[in-house]
């Protein structure tokens, strides 16, 4: 607990019950913090806009748990609803019924989503209190939360840096305990890269596990909702009762072992057997790529110690396949992008620029005025690769690397059951540090974007600091967090949540130094 105020979904949980506090009252401190944020001088500028129904939305939840506590329920209530009261933040490109939906775009400025996307329906009905959309990257487009038309989601350890992207604002929400827990989404790392910057835990689960229903399309067959929190129940919890097949998404998949999403033992700390039976995959291609820190490099050694001491065998592999995702990604994704954004045209909604000389010219005009910098670049790009008569065959070979990728990663998969490397090849760097360097910028999903052209899931734990904290040195430059990936196979979700809790259990609050509740 920090400053009376619950810092994560246990302690919400155990303060709910004790009648410690009320969900009206984490709420009203979220809204508060938001208030005073707004007016600091250096903004964190996670959450956009607090929802105006939130406060009864969580008074609601305290007379519903209040009655069933009064009538001897609660128990069968909680069992309907284990989210009961409960505050979550949105990424800015979920639907909300009722709620402002923008892509931090100019595009859709004004645009009022009219239903709940799935995943939000489904923790509304668990009894969760959305309690506000976040920033992030233009239509998801970015790795730092700078490309937003609301500024930039500053790092809560250092307000010098930024958050991450896509997926900044939510991370940097929870890492400052404005929210329990954040929905993100992730194209090609938007939720672990964040979750590693700002010192958090952050989920991207096997692709259809999450439905998209309701979530503004960036590259479909690499989107995928995931979840942040400060410990991987955090996670666990929300994930179980949002996974699961969608009448609305036909990619949408069931989670075999969703009920033991609940409980996350797989791995006690005196389990040794548990330990000794792992096989771990370090690919050698990533530990020889250009670009990684030694700070990443120090704590990821550090992550390798962690699991042979407890009895795993830790081996490095060769993986070729490896060096071409970078590219397989960028033409799949941006492709996909180019398509997918040509729905906003300000003929059916959003923002419209009409010059008045038709149909062409309005369309021309609309999107050369809505769109960002970064999301025109990946428009550009993306039609070019589908233009044949401009790049051939190029979007069919991605396709082909990303099919050669999926088969080599199922079968590693045969004989280890988790790959292990660095989610960024760095920390956080400052803010403005690399937005106008787009390919320095794309670097840093180097070692995420395998994980969703394999479509597996992977969560990306804090596992340590750029410099010790607490001592001088520590203070210029600042120590900032490292997050390492754990990587399972498909629908494994429920085994690496567990094996992320067993190293939670030893490296309590790893990734977010809290003193006397401040960061």
């Amino acid at each position: 607990m920090s400053g009376g105020i619950p810092l994560t979904i246990d302690d919400a949980l155990e303060a709910l019950a004790s009648g410690g506090i009320t969900s009206e009252q984490m709420v009203s401190h979220s809204i508060s913090v938001f208030q005073e944020d707004a007016h600091s001088p250096v903004p964190l500028n996670a959450f956009l806009e607090m929802y105006d129904d939130a406060l009864e939305r969580a008074r609601e939840a305290d007379r519903e748990r209040a009655a069933a506590q009064k009538a001897g329920t609660l128990a069968a209530l909680l069992q309907e609803k284990p989210l009961l009261g409960l505050p979550f933040a949105v990424k800015d490109n979920m639907s909300v019924q009722g709620k402002r939906l923008t892509c931090a775009s100019h595009i859709l400025e004004g645009y009022i989503a009219p239903y709940n996307a799935t995943v939000i329906d489904r923790l509304v009905k668990a009894g969760a209190v959305p309690l506000g959309r976040c920033n992030m990257d233009e239509f998801a487009m970015g790795s730092s939360t700078e490309y937003s038309i609301y500024g930039p989601t500053r790092n809560p350890i250092d307000r010098a840096y930024v958050s991450g992207g896509s997926s900044g604002g939510g991370a940097a929400a929870v890492a400052a305990n404005q929210a329990l827990f954040a929905l993100g989404t992730e194209t090609g790392g938007s939720v672990r890269l964040p979750a590693s910057y700002c010192g958090i835990y952050g989920l991207k689960p096997t692709y259809g596990v999450l439905s998209r229903w309701g979530i503004v399309a960036y590259g479909s067959s690499l989107d995928q909702v995931g979840v942040m929190g400060r410990t991987p129940r955090d996670i666990a919890l929300p994930l179980s009762v949002m996974c699961g097949a969608d009448f609305y998404d036909d990619t949408s998949a069931d989670l075999p072992g969703a009920d033991s999403l609940r409980n996350l033992q797989a791995f006690a700390k005196s389990d040794s057997a548990a330990f000794g039976g792992l096989k771990i995959a370090v690919p050698r291609q990533f530990l020889e790529a250009q670009g990684l820190s030694e700070d990443v490099r120090a704590v990821f050694d550090t992550t390798q110690k962690w699991f042979r001491d407890r009895g795993a065998r830790v081996e490095q592999v060769d993986l070729p396949i490896l060096n071409a995702s970078l590219a397989s990604y960028y033409v799949i994704a941006l492709s996909e992008a180019a398509s997918n954004l040509s729905r906003f045209d300000g003929i059916r909604y959003g923002h419209r620029v009409d010059p008045g000389e038709g149909y062409d010219e309005l369309y021309v005009a609309t999107r050369s005025e809505g769109f960002g910098a970064e999301v025109k670049r990946r428009i550009i790009i993306g039609n070019y690769v589908l233009s044949e008569q401009f790049s051939g065959d190029c979007y069919k070979k991605g396709m082909t690397v990303r099919a050669r990728i999926q088969r080599e990663i199922a079968a590693l998969f045969q004989t280890h059951q988790v790959i292990l490397c660095p989610t960024c090849p760095t920390a956080a760097f400052k803010l403005g540090q690399k937005v106008d360097d787009p390919l320095e910028m794309y670097l840093s999903d180097l070692y995420t974007m395998f994980v969703n052209l394999a479509r597996i899931p992977s969560v990306s734990v804090p596992a340590g600091y750029t410099k010790p904290a607490g001592t001088e040195k520590a203070a210029s430059p600042p120590a900032l967090p490292v997050g390492i990936q754990f990587a399972g196979a498909m629908f494994s979700e429920p085994f690496i949540l567990a094996l992320a809790q067993a190293w939670e259990e030893d490296h309590p609050g790893c990734g977010i130094p809290v003193k006397d509740g401040t960061i």
